[in-house]
């Protein structure tokens, strides 16, 4: 006789055992309605499963988290029905559910292409309609294997041979299509409802490798709703608009070439972009009691070995043999080890302490070709990077600080909101637990002392401490992972770092690696997306075009500009050749914030013409000479 316990706590008996169905129907016809799994103990399984011990029950109906995953789980089943029924002979291998939404992967003679998803879509919609059950079925392994490969199915087979022995073989059966699945699934294909879409096609290697035939991907998007879907479809289409690599192009920020894979090419208004980034963070950095460093870029393989970072991070690094010397270095990927070089140099006291030491090093790291993207992802880049050597009972107020400062910058960059994510111990790394014990309770501690709240991230930490990752939220509602701050005593150890403490005895400092930005090259390829490349005046690379209307007005538009440059503004001057709304349309389409137009009437009345440009909308006014400077100065001021 099971006893159910449901999460408020309610228990029920019965007198026999039950599957989900049956249980949801017993407790109300509004339930029935509504599940589409269950969780026994934990284990998410199908309604179909048999409850026949006493048991913790929670139903997933179709608003809770683990219902988009399994809505997206059974859309690829369904889109792989469709292919099959509409392309006899194509072979399905594998399709899970990711991050907003689905994929399958097919081999076909000839690869699918986008002309074709209405179809697909329309035979997906059909099969859907027809609300066939989901059925879980068991098979000897060698059954199952005859079963696939009687029917062409030989990436099926493969899979299945390949499963460990112990393994439970289960296929899923929707009307007369099946497929190789561990499950669950819902209740049948109706309860995928209509919220979906085929995105793309793209080229995929059998089980990732290259040695493999190449099939074909279809990608999808699938959501509880209509309302979700047109959410997301929408969210995509401003990532288009805002895409850092076009708007990079129209206002001439950047390129990258393939001769310098990874690497950036900045064009003067980018490297403008980068250095007012730059120079705001300096002065943030120096008020906040920074020490700025320079590090080398190259070092030997010793140091690296010693800090850990060759066993722990050598696929990631850049080697450089030396032959005439017999040695080899790296390229550092990131700045901490040499950071702690200086410490070492000179007797350090506790007086000393905290220590700030900030760098805007520039790093490599080796990232494969496919993960690269833009200026988002890079091999080489600048970090904005620094570590604060102190005690531990600094920690707390040090990380009190920082996440000050952290909150500061990002709104000063037009970002209102970040969560915070706490990462702790991850399976290959460096120190005993116990030093992971003092590491993880002290940076609890100090987010309590800092009134930080946080969601866990199992296993991500850094492998030498614990981490705080701070997620912040774009002007579309994408979160990016930007800034960190990692409690260590590993690195101090490793490198031998000291100072001698009020006891007059040598004691090891902990040190807090933390960053606000992450990498300049992606913070700034962010920025440009969250603007859409229409910054605000402070941080626009170009902030005015000064332009003539006829060529009589060309002596009047170099006064003009004479007089903003003079205020500290970034002016170009425009006396070309051309009509003023050709003038207008190029520096509009540029994002240029201002443009000051003279002409024969503005020369008359010693004014200008001051075109701001708008979200929605240019606005035009007429403003005294003696006037625009210090008003564009003002606007143009930085926050900090």
């Amino acid at each position: 006789m099971p006893i159910i316990t449901l999460p408020d706590g309610s228990v029920r008996a019965f007198e026999q055992p039950l599957n989900g169905a049956e249980l949801a129907q017993a407790i109300g016809p509004g339930l029935a309605r509504a599940a589409l799994a269950m969780r026994i103990d934990g284990r998410l399984v199908d309604l179909a499963t048999r409850i026949d011990a006493d048991a913790a029950v929670q139903f997933i109906t179709r608003r809770d988290p683990e219902a988009l995953e399994m809505i997206r789980h059974d859309a690829a089943h369904v889109l792989a029905e469709a292919v099959q029924a509409l392309y006899p002979g194509t072979q399905v291998t594998i399709g899970p559910a990711i991050e907003h939404g689905f994929y399958y992967d097919f081999a076909r003679n000839e690869p699918f292409t986008p002309d074709e998803f209405p179809a697909i879509e329309a035979k997906m919609r059909e099969i859907v309609a027809r609300a066939t059950p989901f059925v879980r079925e068991v098979w000897e392994r060698e059954a199952a294997i005859a079963f696939f490969t009687a029917r062409g199915e030989r990436y099926k087979a493969e899979l299945i041979r390949d499963l460990p022995a112990h393994e439970t073989i289960t296929l899923y059966r929707q009307g007369d299509w099946i497929d190789l699945c561990r499950g669950p699934h819902m209740r049948a294909t109706s309860d995928v409802g209509a919220a979906f879409k085929l995105m793309k096609v793209a080229g995929a290697y059998w089980r990732g490798d290259h040695r493999n035939p190449m099939l074909t991907r279809i990608y999808g998007t699938a959501w509880r709703d209509k309302a979700e879907l047109d959410a997301y479809l929408h969210q995509l289409a401003e990532a288009e608009r805002r895409d850092h690599r076009r708007i990079g192009r129209e206002m001439d920020l950047f390129h990258i070439q393939e001769e310098a894979v990874g690497s950036v090419f900045w064009h003067p208004k980018g490297w403008q972009l980068y250095r007012t980034v730059e120079a705001y963070m300096r002065r943030r950095l120096e008020a906040a009691g920074y020490l700025e460093v320079r590090t080398p870029q190259l070092l030997d393989r010793g140091l690296w070995e010693a800090s850990g970072h060759w066993e722990k991070f050598r696929e990631h690094m850049f080697i450089a043999r030396v032959e005439d010397e017999d040695k080899t270095l790296a390229l550092k990927p990131m700045n901490c080890p040499c950071h702690v070089q200086i410490f070492r140099q000179g007797l350090k006291s506790y007086r000393d302490l905290p220590l700030r030491m900030a760098e805007f090093g520039a790093c490599h790291r080796y990232e494969p070709s496919g993960a690269l993207h833009g200026i988002m992802r890079v091999r080489a880049f600048t970090q904005d990077d620094a570590h604060i050597f102190c005690t531990e009972e600094q920690i707390a107020p040090e990380t009190v600080r920082f996440v000050e400062l952290l909150g500061a910058i990002y709104r000063d960059f037009g970002f209102a909101e970040f969560v915070v994510k706490f990462s702790d111990r991850p399976a290959l790394r460096a120190g005993d637990d116990a030093v992971w014990d003092r590491a993880e309770g002290a940076l609890r501690e100090a987010c309590a002392e800092a009134g930080v709240g946080y969601t866990l991230n199992p296993g991500e930490g850094a492998f030498y401490g614990p981490k705080l990752e701070f997620v912040l939220r774009d002007a579309i509602g994408r979160d990016w992972q930007c800034g960190t701050l990692q409690v260590d005593f590993v690195l101090p150890e490793r490198l031998d770092a000291s100072y001698v403490g009020d006891d007059s005895a040598r004691h090891r400092p902990v040190m807090l690696h933390r960053a606000i930005l992450g990498s300049f090259e992606r913070f700034l390829g962010i920025l440009i997306e969250q603007y859409a490349g229409r910054f605000p005046l402070w941080l626009a690379p170009e902030q005015v075009v000064v332009a003539s209307i006829v060529s009589d007005a060309n002596d009047y538009a170099e006064e003009v500009a004479g007089l903003l440059r003079a205020a500290g503004l970034r002016v170009q001057l425009d006396s070309r050749n051309e009509k003023i709304q050709a003038k207008i349309r190029e520096h509009s389409l540029a994002h240029v914030p201002h443009m000051v137009i003279v002409g024969r009437q503005e020369i008359a009345k010693r004014s200008v013409n001051l075109r701001s440009l708008g979200d929605t909308q240019t606005v035009s006014q007429d403003v005294p000479l003696a006037e625009i400077a210090p008003r564009l100065q003002t606007l143009a001021r930085p926050p900090y």
